[in-house]
């Protein structure tokens, strides 16, 4: 059941949407909507978008507290929890503003950031915009750059897929390192796949750089990343980090109805063997059925990628990552003389 106990907003003409899935967040919701008191000079022009998932300790209560100081807030309450991807496709639905962006309930704006995203939407009229961020550990601060040189021009999202070696912009999914146009959303591209509590930008971001015509990475002032909260579902080992599977399931689908999907087979199949090397290191902290789910759902992704390039990608694993991931693909491929360690040494 949706709740939405904000009263009846005034039509306002909003410039920004934000939208900020939020489950548990009551020690960090007020440093994040703080941040939005910094971005636009007519505060009017934000729309604030809170969806409260489920949350038990009065996230959504602290987040109205803010009502006066952001005249744009409404709060879209979940009884129960509905995922981090639901979650954002109730606030994408309920926003009306033409510039549409995303943050997290635990993250917070350098002052000025979104109003230098939707100035660059405007002036170099490209579908998104990307930015940097930085990742917040602790006391410490470290900047991470969007994978690609070219900035603040138009470019094409295509051409910024490949190489498959390389880091590109679709190893760089994060929902809420841009800002995006409202045709984007018109056209169903800022969807999440629904239920999804992990990885839900992985097909997202594939989607968004297939079927998009333009976008550019952006100088903005920056978003503040938080790492390490122990109520992050980085930090979780149960049945929600296996979202990663069906989440490149869906990958692969986009790319079987693609034409030029030839090309970016290898790209996106490094991909998921790169995701499933680490959720596979991590299994000493899940459980027996955890473990023995994610085996399974792995071996049956597999079995539907294209066997030459499943191969190809295999093969140019290192050694000691290939012994590891071989018997979760053998049913796909023939493994045993790709993890010869004769190999290693020759």
């Amino acid at each position: 059941m949706i709740k939405d106990p904000s009263p009846a907003m005034p039509q306002t003409a909003h410039r920004i949407s934000v939208i900020i899935p939020a489950k548990d967040q009551a020690s960090f919701i007020r440093d994040c909507l703080a941040s939005l008191e910094r971005q636009l000079p007519d505060p009017a022009a934000l729309e604030v978008l809170v969806i409260d998932d489920g949350s038990s300790d009065g996230t959504g209560e602290l987040a109205a507290g803010f009502r006066d100081r952001l005249p744009g807030l409404r709060i879209i309450r979940n009884d129960s929890p509905r995922g981090l991807a639901t979650a954002r496709n109730q606030g994408l639905e309920a926003s009306t503003a033409p510039h549409i962006a995303y943050l997290d309930g635990d993250d917070w704006l350098a002052p000025g950031h979104l109003e230098a995203c939707s100035r660059s939407l405007d002036e170099l009229d490209v579908d998104f915009v990307r930015t940097d961020h930085i990742r917040v550990t602790g006391g410490t601060r470290e900047l991470h750059r969007a994978p690609q040189a070219l900035r603040n021009v138009a470019l094409d999202p295509r051409a910024s897929i490949l190489p498959d070696t390389e880091s590109t912009m679709v190893d760089y999914p994060y929902a809420w390192a841009g800002m995006f146009q409202r045709r984007v959303a018109d056209r169903g591209l800022l969807r999440f796949p629904d239920g999804l509590h992990t990885a839900e930008d992985r097909a997202w971001i594939w989607r968004l750089h297939l079927e998009c015509d333009s976008y550019a990475v952006t100088n903005a002032p920056g978003i503040l990343y938080r790492r390490g909260i122990d109520t992050s579902l980085t930090q979780i080992f149960d049945a929600r980090q296996l979202d990663f599977v069906p989440a490149y399931r869906l990958a692969f689908g986009i790319l079987r109805d693609e034409p030029d999907a030839a090309l970016y087979w290898p790209k996106v199949i490094r991909q998921f063997l790169a995701i499933t090397a680490h959720h596979n290191s991590r299994k000493s902290n899940m459980s027996a059925a955890v473990a023995a789910d994610l085996d399974r759902l792995v071996a049956e992704a597999a079995e539907t990628l294209p066997e030459a390039e499943l191969r190809e990608a295999f093969a140019g694993l290192d050694p000691e990552r290939a012994s590891e991931l071989g018997p979760l693909l053998s049913d796909s491929i023939d493994v045993a003389d790709l993890i010869d360690p004769e190999r290693s040494n020759a």
